[in-house]
């Protein structure tokens, strides 16, 4: 009679044997190759689907929370708040690096014109730098960094804890209620929080100029406003226009879409503010060229 010592053993050196062989002919058999490069090919137009399905949904976020604009209830109140939150929240950290920045310019451009005895100029390159590009720019990378994160954590909270299931149940549309009025508010104060920004960028200039350059105030400023036309104006102020419906859309879709639970929410949040970020970099580029081009042909 077979022991059962002796049994188990043999039976785990025929699982041993047959487990190499499987190996063995998953490297060697064309059949079993063809499936797995098949399920890579799965894998990636899967990829491929989902990133697609994301700019749908996002789209058609962005497209009702525009035209719940036009229709009643409003939620004023909702507004007044998001603008509270969204505007004043941000004044400081806006105020403060833009301060910088205008100093900082005056002191990288300041060393090139002295050469050339042209030190006046700093205000002038200062002065549109601020308004065009750095200005708009900046504020909006800081209030995506700040709000846009914000508004994922929050109504990814909101969705996790069934407060958005919630305020359905009651026949409330929560993109009515908690997107619009974002979009709202973020539209209306990024163009102001850009527009404090390039003062206080120009006050940073002028001190560091003043003290380093010896430039009047009234040749500074007398140079930085006189360099500015209707041109740079309307580029400074509509480009923030676009970048705060970005990154108010782009936090909110992020917070609505929240899966997995609280890890879920910093998943959100993290990409709210890279998403949101990328996207302004990239839209800036293609609306700088359209700028430029009305600025030569149409605002001449």
């Amino acid at each position: 009679m077979t022991s059962p010592v002796t049994t188990s053993t043999l039976s785990e050196t025929e699982s041993r044997t047959r487990g190499t062989l499987q190996r063995m002919m998953a490297t060697t058999d064309p059949k079993l190759l063809e499936s797995s490069s098949i399920s890579v090919t799965d894998a990636v137009l899967g990829s491929v689907k989902a990133r697609l399905l994301h700019v749908q949904e996002y789209t058609l976020l962005s497209a009702r929370s525009v035209t719940c604009m036009f229709s009643a209830p409003h939620y004023m109140s909702d507004v007044m708040d998001q603008m509270d939150i969204i505007g004043v929240g941000s004044l400081p950290i806006v105020l403060l690096t833009g301060f910088f920045i205008g100093a900082v310019m005056v002191l990288q451009t300041a060393a090139q014109f002295e050469r050339f005895g042209q030190t006046a100029l700093t205000a002038d390159v200062v002065s549109l730098a601020l308004v065009r590009e750095l200005g708009p720019s900046i504020t909006g990378l800081l209030v995506a960094g700040r709000n846009s994160s914000g508004i994922a954590s929050e109504l990814g909270s909101m969705l996790v804890t069934e407060q958005v299931d919630a305020m359905r149940a009651m026949g409330t549309d929560p993109v009515r209620k908690l997107v619009t009025p974002r979009v709202i508010a973020t539209v209306f104060m990024l163009p102001l929080l850009t527009a404090m920004a390039d003062l206080f960028g120009l006050i940073g200039g002028y001190l560091v100029s003043a003290l380093t350059l010896r430039l009047g105030a009234v040749t500074f400023w007398t140079r930085a406003l006189n360099i500015l036309e209707f041109s740079d104006l309307m580029q400074g102020l509509s480009k923030p226009i676009v970048f705060g419906f970005i990154l108010s859309t782009v936090g909110c879709y992020q917070g609505l879409n929240v899966k997995g639970g609280t890890q879920g929410v910093g998943r959100a949040t993290t990409q709210a503010v890279v998403t949101s970020s990328v996207f302004i970099l990239v839209t800036n580029f293609f609306l700088t060229k359209l700028m430029l081009f009305f600025a030569g042909h149409v605002f001449k």
